[in-house]
């Protein structure tokens, strides 16, 4: 939560020399004489103040703000750790630390460094209000590597993010992501386009509703040496693993979201494996055909053994189970679990376009390999309408024998 701003208390705690550097950057209050002002007296600044035309007021009043956030500990860590990234010359950082160390308060720290640094000012502010965010969502078990932080890269990720969004809520039309190193950690600080809203304002002396587009905020910590990435998002947590999803193929550069150690969550593959079961789907999603192509199996009783089935389904939606028919008299339903079932769709996005071959797999516990694209989304929730969707443990349509012998066997 934001502390209390009071631009009387401002004035108190910054010393008379700092603001009059402020405001001679800004062209105002160029008849106040700060050397004549005593410190923490400050009415007469105040009373400047009221004079300062509306418009140019509320300008800074944002600004001043801004500092007096950052004019705390938190605040000039954030500093300090934005610095480490522009000042790469041996000693450099390092000095600029003891100089900012040797001012006698948070207060003119911060006002120097944003009159003094603009260059470090809004990565530090960012990096500031990412530590008071709380509730962070927590991901191991990916790739240790470096995160992807060129142009194109960035741009991928701020247009996955609004698509994802427009195709599932409506919102999200504009999306900007922006990137901040501090220390081995990247940050990333994405701003979707949020549902138009009216807010009442005041404009000049008249209160009014204002229509407005906010964004909303997600924040992504990566720590490459770790394999960890931290998720700040408000709102729907079914969110959250399409967002991981999304930063892993644009930023991490993975064709697939590894699994999620902490996730307990089985999906029931062995349906498929019949020649009865059936997908289903919106006749309005462009969907036009799906089936089962292959199948992986785990031997039981022979850990680490695994026989893999594959069947062209171009002509024959069930030439994977007519196989498995085939195999009966030496592989019978007894003999495995099903780990891994390989699915083929076709799917029409739009009228003019021709229809999309889709191949993707689904494996044991909980992966899939659908993106969160227009298509994959789609066929996410065809997955769902067909009750294959990952589910905890407690409530799988499979027995407590098979979900035992099948959280035994790696995927």
């Amino acid at each position: 939560m934001a502390k209390h701003y009071s631009t009387r208390d401002f004035f108190r705690n910054t010393p008379n020399a700092l603001l009059a550097r402020y405001f001679a950057s800004r062209g105002v209050l160029q008849g106040c004489d700060f050397t004549a002002m005593k410190e923490t007296k400050i009415e007469p600044l105040f009373e400047a103040w009221l004079t300062v035309p509306e418009a140019e007021r509320a300008k800074m009043e944002v600004e001043l703000r801004e500092i007096g956030d950052m004019s705390n500990p938190k605040g000039v860590q954030a500093i300090i750790d934005e610095a480490e990234f522009h000042l790469s010359e041996d000693g450099a950082h390092v000095a600029f630390v003891a100089k900012l160390m040797e001012l006698p308060g948070h207060h003119e720290r911060a006002m120097t460094v944003f009159l003094d640094h603009p260059e470090m000012w809004r990565g530090a502010t960012r990096l500031y209000h990412a530590d008071t965010l709380s509730h962070w969502r927590k991901r191991k078990n990916m790739p240790k590597k470096k995160a992807a932080v060129d142009e194109a890269s960035i741009e991928a990720l701020s247009e996955a993010i609004g698509r994802y969004y427009q195709l599932t809520e409506g919102r999200g039309k504009h999306c900007k992501v922006e990137c901040y190193r501090r220390g081995e950690l990247e940050y990333f600080f994405a701003f979707p386009e949020d549902y138009a809203q009216n807010a009442p304002e005041w404009a000049g002396d008249e209160l009014a509703l204002q229509s407005r587009h906010p964004p909303f905020e997600i924040v992504f910590v990566w720590d490459g040496a770790d394999g960890r990435l931290d998720l700040h998002l408000t709102g729907d947590r079914r969110a959250v693993e399409p967002l991981q999803a999304i930063f892993a193929e644009h930023i991490l550069k993975c064709e697939e979201l590894p699994a999620d150690p902490a996730d307990n969550r089985v999906y029931d593959l062995w349906p498929m494996r019949r020649k009865d079961f059936r997908f289903t789907w919106d006749m309005a999603s462009g969907i036009e055909r799906v089936a089962v192509n292959k199948l992986r199996l785990a031997l039981s009783g022979r850990k680490g053994d695994k026989l893999t089935l594959e069947a062209d389904a171009r002509h024959n939606l069930y030439a994977i189970h007519d196989l498995l028919e085939k195999l009966a008299p030496v592989l019978p339903a007894s003999a495995y679990l099903v780990t891994q079932v390989g699915v083929t769709a076709t799917v029409k996005v739009s009228p003019t376009a021709p229809a999309r071959n889709v191949t993707f797999q689904i494996s044991h516990p909980n992966s899939c390999s659908l993106k969160y694209d227009e298509v994959g989304l789609k066929l996410r929730a065809m997955l769902e309408a067909s009750g294959i969707e990952p589910k905890p443990p407690e409530v799988e349509a499979a027995g407590p024998a098979e979900i035992a012998a099948e959280s035994a066997i790696p995927a």
